[in-house]
């Protein structure tokens, strides 16, 4: 096939789950397919561009700066938001550079397939119906949850206003594509459900295995123990600054009740100042910012903990945690949508004194830490690697519409 291939930014680095997910994806079906890719470029990334070759045939960098939060610019579309009927957070990644663009490439080249990956750059198709679109997420729940948990009245009521127009936008969007791959059969399902669409595919997220797994292999000397606790993410992501500020707040007191040593290592690029915050205000909470390899960082920890409360997505770092050998206590919505077992697999648990529970017992025997790890590792090396995910996706291009 030949596949022209939309998204807002390019691969590398390769420090976000949406991005190492595609990135993954692509490397597989560049090996079969001719990959044409179109994404944003604010000339500060010279690794994206330089690195493209590795998943496509040819890149198309198209210049467009996203204003960064807290900047200037972006209080500029914040308040143009308050009045438009698009999210801000689509708005962010509209450009007449990029849809002339992707017209021309229609008009001079024949493709199989279009892919726009993630719900951001919907605005720059010509033509959504002739198109397949990539939902990593469900956007509109993530606000929804962003509206249920905020305290704040103020960014209570943006992010209720911003729940309702990315509901109404993404419903109007998700009818009008002529296929959707969903990240996972759970979101599949509630796209069924809140927007009343049939013509979908759903799609794991994979892992590495050997990446995550060589240090954690049953032949290889098990790594010195620095963490007991260990959460990876970005860390300039909302869901992960409220995962981590909740964790701290809420589950770790009770934690430090029977061990008051209890070391955090929260790991992930761009700290937001609310999570460096924590690492000021108690010494047993380490946060790395970005680092250069996180497999380190699983290997020397005991437990992975996702404590989340408003995400959705791939679930990436579940993956590379069992993949790393790591046991996982989660909450539902941090395991949302992943053919998990609870008890088996993973440990879930959704209030603070059972999740701290559920973390008090992994660090307190070695036996079960080692069960529940080799049980998820199973279970990943046998489902989930990138060559049987990508082959689903394959699929789900397939059964899409042809865009010109």
């Amino acid at each position: 096939m030949r596949i022209l291939w939309v998204k807002s930014d390019f691969l590398h680095p390769a420090n976000r789950g949406g991005q190492i997910r595609t990135l993954e994806m692509l490397k597989c079906l560049h090996t079969r397919h001719e990959i044409h890719y179109v994404a944003f470029d604010d000339g500060q990334n010279l690794e994206g561009i330089d690195r493209s070759r590795e998943y496509c045939s040819r890149a198309y960098p198209i210049r467009h700066s996203v204003p960064p939060h807290r900047s200037l610019r972006f209080a500029g579309q914040l308040l143009r938001g308050l009045v438009s009927p698009v999210p801000v957070a689509v708005q962010r990644y509209t450009s007449d550079r990029m849809q002339r663009q992707i017209r021309t490439l229609l008009e001079q080249q024949k493709f199989d397939t279009l892919v726009c990956d993630f719900l951001f750059p919907v605005p720059n198709i010509p033509d959504v119906s002739r198109s397949v679109l990539f939902q990593h997420n469900v956007e509109s729940v993530i606000w929804r949850r962003h509206f249920e948990e905020a305290n704040n009245p103020a960014k209570k009521a943006y992010f209720r206003q911003q729940w309702r127009r990315m509901q109404a936008f993404e419903r109007a969007i998700c009818r009008e594509a002529g296929h959707i791959v969903a990240g996972s059969n759970t979101d599949r399902e509630t796209m069924h459900a809140l927007f009343g669409v049939r013509r979908m595919s759903s799609v794991n997220t994979g892992v590495d295995i050997q990446y995550f797994a060589s240090r954690g292999c049953a032949d290889a000397k098990a790594p010195a123990i620095s963490a007991d606790l260990i959460f990876t993410g970005s860390m300039d992501w909302l869901p992960n600054i409220d995962a981590a500020q909740f964790f701290a707040a809420e589950v770790l007191p009770s934690i430090r009740k029977q061990r008051p040593n209890c070391r955090v290592v929260i790991a992930g690029r761009r700290p937001a100042s609310a999570v460096k915050e924590l690492a000021k205000r108690d010494s047993g909470i380490v946060v790395t910012g970005t680092v250069p390899d996180i497999r380190p960082y699983l290997w020397g920890s005991a437990v992975s903990i996702v404590p989340l409360r408003i995400g959705g997505g791939t679930r990436l770092k579940i993956f590379e945690a069992m993949a790393a050998r790591l046991p996982v206590v989660s909450t539902s919505i941090g395991a949302e949508g992943l053919p998990v077992t609870n008890g088996e697999h993973i440990a879930i648990a959704d209030c603070p004194e059972r999740f701290a529970r559920r973390c008090l017992d992994l660090l307190a025997n070695a036996e079960l830490r080692k069960r529940r790890a080799d049980q998820a590792w199973a279970l990943v090396s046998s489902r989930f690697s990138w060559t049987a995910v990508s082959s689903e996706f394959e699929s789900a291009l397939e059964a899409g519409p042809r865009p010109n």
